[in-house]
């Protein structure tokens, strides 16, 4: 399953279409979904939402099986590396988190890569290194844009061109793709995934759209743009990526 151009195109009438139905079930502003044949359970969800919790948006997504239970291969370098997400696409503008305004699809994920690290602020094992973590869930910031380089219809994280130096959030991890690592607490607990996001670090945003999207991603095996394209996508939960959930 490949995410398509056209999808993004029409997102806004599908989205203003689907939260009108979603505003009038029992999970208000959620995204609800059936379990999907062929889906590892542990990327097939089942619910996810964004809710408001004090100082916090939590993101969450439940999953049918065990989240985080399964994570890439490691291959011992960067070029060909696999990245497994749990993704929630959303409609707030890329400028809200630091990043260039208009960018792109801005998007949180909860990623796991064990062949590099690109949390350079962070310990994440409390083992004195702060660059062999990457094979620990983590959260990122990115920004998605099409690219038929990375097969037709598909995305890939923005790379930055050669000679543009575009806005970047303080976090961001030097990649030369529109990227952060903001170290956002976060829990896998038996089928549920939680993100907690100051709502100071987003601009304290009115109710917005989202989606929610677990995918295989993987570097570019030259290590050049396209650098990182989103290679598989394990489920969509509205279905056709018509960010239809809206945050409470």
């Amino acid at each position: 399953m490949k995410f398509s151009t056209k999808l993004f195109n029409g997102v806004l009438a599908a989205s203003l279409a689907a939260t009108v139905l979603a505003q009038g079930n029992k999970h208000k502003g959620h995204v609800v979904a059936e379990p999907s044949k062929g889906v590892m359970a542990e990327f097939d969800i089942l619910h996810a939402k964004v809710t408001t919790e004090g100082a916090y948006l939590v993101f969450q997504q439940k999953v049918q099986g065990i989240a985080g239970a399964s994570s890439p291969k490691a291959n011992g370098k960067l070029a060909g590396a696999d990245v497994y997400s749990y993704v929630w696409p959303t409609k707030l503008n890329s400028s809200s988190v630091g990043f260039e305004a208009d960018s792109g699809i801005l998007a949180l994920a909860l990623t796991i890569h064990p062949d590099f690290d690109d949390t350079p602020l962070y310990d994440e094992d409390n083992d004195g290194n702060k660059t062999n973590d990457g094979d620990l869930w983590h959260s990122h910031w990115v920004v998605l844009t099409p690219d038929d380089a990375c097969g037709k219809g598909a995305l890939k994280v923005k790379d930055i061109a050669k000679g543009t130096k575009p806005k970047m959030p303080a976090t961001w991890p030097g990649l030369p793709i529109f990227i952060d690592s903001p170290g956002f607490d976060f829990s896998l607990e038996k089928s549920e995934v939680l993100v907690r996001v100051p709502l100071k670090d987003v601009g304290f945003p009115e109710a917005f759209n989202f989606d929610g999207v677990t995918a295989g991603l993987k570097v570019n095996q030259q290590v050049h743009a396209p650098l990182l394209c989103v290679a598989n996508v394990f489920d969509v939960a509205s279905g056709n990526l018509s960010l239809p959930g809206v945050s409470q």
